[in-house]
């Protein structure tokens, strides 16, 4: 009989990688993240409704910002040495992202010494790190004398006595995900096991699709169709002022999936109110503009776009990756941008997984604030994490 493996989930979100290693078999110690809104939503999901974590009586049941973790509670996370299988999550990637603003001074990359020293004290028997592809390179001010953070962390890991640390690129739509999504991956073991888990994560992403009746590649449509404005509107539960989207026949096999435990009215599955003139836009749009392309610069002029940039998602390929800001996407055949729910869909999250807090905020309130689609474009794809769950289990019990 397998003995139950124990991890910890450090930068943990709303809880996208702690979801994937619950459906993977897995058993959460503690997560810990700094913003209050999303760890209200792992909270709700993972801890108060699946009861997942043996959360230790040392340690509040709260948001946790890391610096302050090993600040207060370095003894208490000392005496988990060699007790603990697993610890997973990266730092905050806005500051590596070659999305956004990609910045060398952004505090946020700072964490990563924060998330080393975490490892340090706890020496689990594996590690899976996760960012952006951005952490894998130079900052220009940076780039003839220092190094990618992606090797800084290696090598950290290699003088921890991690001597197998291996890290790659990988597009999450190559494991099911309807999302063009690249990031980089560093999996690290005591035991040598690194390329164990590494072979074993095609062999899993095989078995657990095909069990499922998932495709291999899944196109935009595929997840949300059964989504549509077209299947009917219901006032939104937590939103006055606002319809909420109802869920039609279920059509494919990811759909299925997906919905398992879920409701007629999605949850947070609120259309934007828009105006005649922004319908009017994105009807052009629909009519003419290419497809998983962000449209910018001079093309912006021949649709009266006013935003800095814009994409029309293409039915039938994967979309492109899932960002925070919510009218970044426009749907691929209603003239409208996507809801939250829509937006976890992309990102793999089940139906019946809640979000709490606002929906949107702005202005300085952005850096500070996690509101539903911020957490979402923050999360781990829940299915990946499922399969690299798999693949580590399959590895340490090997």
């Amino acid at each position: 009989m397998e003995s139950e493996l124990k991890y910890i989930d450090v930068f943990a979100g709303c809880g996208g990688l702690s979801l994937g290693l619950h459906l993977a078999g897995w058993k959460g110690l503690f997560a810990v993240e700094r913003n209050g809104d999303a760890f209200k939503t792992l909270k709700a999901n993972l801890i108060d409704e699946r009861k997942h974590f043996d959360w230790p009586a040392w340690l509040p049941v709260k948001n946790w910002d890391i610096k302050e973790l090993l600040a207060q509670k370095s003894e208490e996370l000392g005496r988990l040495n060699g007790e603990v299988d697993l610890v997973v999550g990266g730092p905050p990637c806005q500051g590596f992202s070659t999305a956004g603003r990609r910045c060398e001074s952004d505090e946020r990359n700072n964490l990563v010494h924060s998330y080393l020293k975490f490892v340090e004290l706890v020496k689990p028997r594996a590690i899976m790190f996760e960012n952006v592809r951005g952490f894998t390179m130079k900052f220009k001010a940076n780039a003839d004398a220092g190094i990618a953070y992606s090797k800084l962390v290696i090598t950290e890991l290699v003088n921890l006595g991690y001597k197998d640390a291996l890290g790659q690129v990988i597009n999450m739509a190559d494991y099911g995900v309807p999302q063009s999504r690249h990031r980089f991956i560093v999996i690290a073991t005591l035991e040598n096991l690194a390329p164990a888990v590494l072979s074993a994560l095609d062999r899993q992403k095989a078995s657990v699709l095909t069990a499922r009746g998932i495709p291999l590649k899944n196109g935009a449509r595929a997840a949300l169709s059964d989504l549509e404005h077209r299947h009917g509107t219901t006032p939104s539960p937590d939103t006055n002022g606002f319809n909420a989207g109802m869920a039609g026949r279920a059509t494919t096999g990811l759909q299925k999936q997906l919905r398992i435990g879920g409701k007629r009215t999605p949850d947070s599955h609120r259309f934007v109110n828009h105006t005649s003139e922004v319908k009017a836009v994105f009807t052009r749009l629909l009519a003419s503009a290419p497809r998983n392309r962000c449209i910018l610069g001079e093309d912006r002029k021949q649709f009266d776009l006013k935003k800095r940039s814009i994409t029309v998602l293409a039915p039938d390929e994967p979309a492109p990756t899932v960002t925070t800001i919510p009218d970044d996407f426009v749907h691929y055949s209603e003239p409208r941008v996507m809801t939250v729910r829509e937006c976890a869909r992309l990102q793999t999250f089940p139906d019946w997984f809640k979000f709490k807090g606002p929906y949107t905020t702005g202005g300085k309130q952005r850096v500070l604030q996690a509101p539903r689609y911020t957490q979402v474009g923050n999360a781990v794809p829940p299915l990946f994490a499922e399969i690299a769950g798999l693949a580590i289990k399959e590895a340490l019990n090997a």
